[in-house]
């Protein structure tokens, strides 16, 4: 008899860990079907943003346009650092 609970200690315990782990696929399976159907939705919205954004009659914001800096509009640099340190040392005493 105490051998027979036994056996069917073991067989309950291999039951319940072949449905455990079976659970965990299911799980991990709808989890990567949910990360490729998420990813194809973003990749759709996006899309579909560009497409419309394509019509608009505004003008499109562009970046600002950068010119080089020429050696003759640095002339203070070195005064305006000298004094931008000063006041930086002085508020900290």
């Amino acid at each position: 008899m105490k051998i027979l609970k036994i056996l069917l200690l073991l067989l309950a315990i291999g039951v319940g860990a072949y449905v455990l782990l079976w659970l965990l696929g299911v799980i991990a399976g709808l989890l990567w079907y949910a990360f490729w159907i998420a990813l194809l939705a973003i990749g759709l919205g996006v899309g579909y943003k560009l497409f419309l954004s394509g019509d608009d009659d505004e003008e499109t914001p562009q970046l600002s346009k950068k010119t080089p800096t020429a050696i003759s509009e640095i002339e203070n640099t070195d005064r305006m650092l000298e004094e931008y340190r000063e006041k930086i040392y002085s508020d900290k005493k």
